[in-house]
């Protein structure tokens, strides 16, 4: 390998690159346990590609005699839409996905499918509950587990709001049909299964959740140097002054993403360690709001 070769892959992948295969290896398998031991046994049906990916194989087993895999229809969706989003989202995000729901393929065909208990209201919570871990872990690492993601986070980019709920209500539709073809009590456990997975999925996930920080400081130079070397947004400055001291001060105001507030606040109290800091939740971000784009 030449030295100019090194140099270009070092660029591209590193250390931290490492880390993040390494989490989206474990991720493919956590979820891959989850689906072969929780969700096929009890004949439950998951959120996006995977619950589409169940609801044609058992479609096709059970009324047209054709066993065509989960695996395979799995795979075959993601990638259609890998096809579609490719150019709207990064090359990195893309290839970890990819690697992804490639894994989660392969897994789930070696897996062997066992039940783990038969209570179904226990494999409906903890098989949410494993669900959602392995999509967190995946989507922290700026990576997701394909299909759906790929649309929702395509979405979350351009409108800036977070768009998990639309998908959870898109998984109605799923719902729906496998009550109308399998029966209303697993449509039923699904609704808990999947609400489980998508609420760790939103505790866990911070990138389209923002927050509003406040700070009064009296080195408002400082502070706004140190914002912008923490993240790369804008700060509006108004002057202030102390209702008991009548100090000049200056309130500054940004907003962020939930997931840069601590690494901001570290810098702040670096450049002034007496700053006076709110924090407050945003609901959404209208106008110029610089997104940190997928890799």
């Amino acid at each position: 390998m030449t030295d100019s070769t090194k140099k270009q892959l070092d660029l591209h992948f590193g250390k931290h690159d490492g880390y993040t295969i390494l989490c989206v290896i474990i991720a493919s398998l956590v979820y891959s346990f989850g689906m072969n031991r929780f969700v096929k046994p009890a004949n439950l049906f998951p959120g996006g590609y995977g619950g589409i990916a169940r609801l044609l194989s058992q479609t096709l087993l059970q009324y047209f005699h054709i066993n065509l895999s989960f695996s395979i229809i799995y795979f075959a969706l993601n990638i259609v839409t890998v096809c579609i989003v490719w150019k709207h989202i990064g090359p990195k995000f893309m290839i970890y996905s990819g690697l992804f729901f490639t894994l989660s393929s392969v897994f789930t065909a070696l897996i062997p499918v066992e039940p783990i208990t038969a209570d179904i209201l226990l494999v409906s919570v903890f098989g949410g509950v494993i669900s959602g871990i392995s999509m967190g872990v995946v989507l922290r690492n700026n990576a997701s587990s394909g299909g759906t993601d790929f649309i929702a986070i395509w979405m979350s980019s351009k409108y800036n709001i977070p768009t998990w709920n639309y998908v959870m209500a898109g998984n109605a539709v799923i719902l729906v049909l496998a009550g109308l073809l399998f029966g209303w009590d697993k449509a039923l456990y699904s609704i808990i299964y999947q609400f489980v997975s998508t609420e760790i999925v939103n505790s866990m996930h911070q990138r389209y959740k923002y927050s509003r920080i406040e700070i009064v400081t009296s080195h408002p130079d400082e502070v706004c140097g140190a914002v912008f070397l923490a993240c790369n947004h804008g700060i509006t400055r108004m002057n202030a002054e102390g209702g008991f001291s009548h100090q000049e001060r200056t309130c500054l105001i940004l907003t962020v993403n939930t997931y840069q507030v601590n690494d901001v606040l570290r810098y702040i109290k670096a450049a002034d360690a007496r700053a006076f800091i709110t924090i407050s939740t945003v609901e959404r971000v209208i106008g110029n709001y610089h997104q940190t784009p997928l890799e």
